[in-house]
């Protein structure tokens, strides 16, 4: 599917056909003719005159699909009784529910669970605040905070309307390593006020990750939450795509027969993903890293407003090269985009070194279209499923903060973080490693545990862990 047409969506249409003037064959005939793609046709209800059926087309997109229906329209003897796009569907009514662990069946279960004998849990967490992580919800919940300013692919959308990603992300958490997360969305950008409200609600969780708040905000919000709480707090957008990064191209300098601390690595987009990413590539071992955004290459030498940028220019680049892409990419092994689309030519991979790995991570389009870059690039990587190699975030958080909640860790340190990347990096073997599986797929379903192990070890070696490594094995 071309990038410029979208990533497709899926509609449901009740269509109901006068068999006296229209035939079913007419029907397919016409949605075909529109470039539609029959995906599954279903009978609702079928009289002597007329026959009604839902029929499951995919578009490529909002466009499309109109095109589709009004073709549908036209079309004489055809009846369009309703529209529903799929993903609308699921969306109903939210993805996500509570539900009790244990049921209350009589008068005696209802004291226990509630008054009067729930009492005597309260006391017990008032003289021992830490049984808290025994006798309630927060030994395994994770609050999803989000302002909503900065929404992957959509900007500053506000609060409701980023309700719905965070609901995606706790049915992830869920599925994926059974953590229980719930949506926080806040109506404020104040970064004081939003250290406020988070510190305030975290009695009632194990673990905060900070989610799509705009940098540089997410910086000093994470930092200042990490030194204010005493639980995890991890801003997926940066620490996450750093992970995931990490773990692929752990395992692309090993196919391509190079190791990190000779690699030249230029990074496009300093923003929240690029700083983390930056840092993460720095503490693996690389050790020549050239930031390039909109004003051009990073350079010690000048003046920043962004102290991120300061910080930035004053521990990458050690070459000193100045200008642009253009200067930074000639003999690099590879290029990082966290940026847009566009901003990675044929030409600019052509200057890179033998082998040249790219990982264009812009969504939902790359800095590169991969079908052009094919030809050129040894190793190609997108935040896109519909691509070989996709960074996906998925494949760390879960099992991350498995990790974390399962030993307490009190934070998620760099040393949990680059142990989370080898697990990743360590699923896909040395018979399966090749140009297009780099990263393991998100559904496997070793992800998880592998991280969650290795966060643990990691917590543990570096003194972040309140449970001993025999408290963890008896209570698994």
């Amino acid at each position: 599917m071309a990038l410029q047409r979208g990533t497709g969506m899926s509609l449901i249409l009740r269509l109901e056909l006068d068999q006296s003037v229209a035939a079913f064959g007419q029907l397919t005939r016409a949605i075909g003719d529109a470039g539609g793609d029959i995906v599954a046709v279903d009978v609702i209800r079928v009289t002597k005159n007329t026959a009604t059926r839902d029929v499951t087309v995919q578009a490529f997109d909002r466009d499309h699909a109109d095109q589709i229906v009004q073709a549908l329209t036209d079309l004489p003897g055809v009846h369009v009784v309703n529209v529903s796009d799929r993903t609308f569907l699921m969306h109903l009514g939210g993805k996500i529910s509570i539900h009790p662990k244990i049921p209350v069946k009589n008068r005696d279960d209802l004291s226990r669970v509630y008054t009067p004998d729930v009492a005597r849990v309260c006391t017990a967490i008032q003289e021992d605040p830490s049984k808290a992580f025994q006798l309630t919800i927060k030994r395994n919940m994770v609050a999803i905070v989000s302002d909503g300013t900065a929404v992957l692919g959509l900007g500053d959308i506000g609060p409701e309307a980023a309700i719905p990603v965070m609901e995606g992300k706790a049915m992830l958490f869920k599925q994926f390593a059974d953590v229980d997360a719930f949506p926080i969305c806040l109506d404020t950008k104040d970064t004081d006020e939003i250290v406020r409200i988070v510190k305030a609600i975290a009695p009632t969780f194990g673990g905060i990750n900070l989610e799509d708040i705009s940098s540089p905000r997410c910086f000093e919000i994470e930092d200042r939450l990490r030194a204010e709480l005493d639980i995890p707090v991890f801003h997926d957008d940066q620490h996450g795509t750093a992970v995931v990064l990490l773990a692929g191209l752990l395992n692309a300098v090993k196919l391509v027969g190079k190791k990190l601390e000779d690699l030249r690595v230029v990074v496009v987009g300093i923003g929240a993903a690029g700083v983390a990413c930056t840092k993460i590539l720095l503490s693996a071992g690389v050790k020549n890293v050239i930031g390039v955004d909109r004003h051009g290459v990073l350079v010690r030498s000048e003046h920043y407003e962004n102290p991120i940028w300061s910080w930035y220019a004053d521990h990458t680049n050690p070459e000193l090269v100045h200008g642009g892409l253009d200067e930074a990419i000639s003999q690099a092994d590879v290029f990082i985009g966290l940026s847009g689309p566009g901003v990675l030519t044929i030409d600019h991979v052509k200057k890179m070194a033998k082998d040249p790995i790219v990982f264009a991570m812009a969504n939902p389009f790359p800095e590169i279209d991969p079908e052009e870059a094919e030809p050129y690039v040894r190793v190609l990587a997108t935040g896109r499923s519909d691509y070989p190699n996709q960074i996906n975030n998925v494949l760390c958080f879960p099992g991350i903060f498995r990790g974390a909640l399962d030993c307490r860790a009190s934070v998620i340190n760099e040393e949990m973080k680059l142990a989370a990347a080898r697990a990743i990096a360590s699923i896909v073997t040395d018979d399966e490693l090749h140009e297009q599986y780099i990263v393991p797929s998100v559904f496997n379903k070793k992800i998880s545990r592998a991280v969650s192990l290795a966060v643990i070890d990691a917590a543990i070696a570096t003194g972040v862990a309140r449970r001993e490594r025999s408290d963890y094995a008896q209570s698994n």
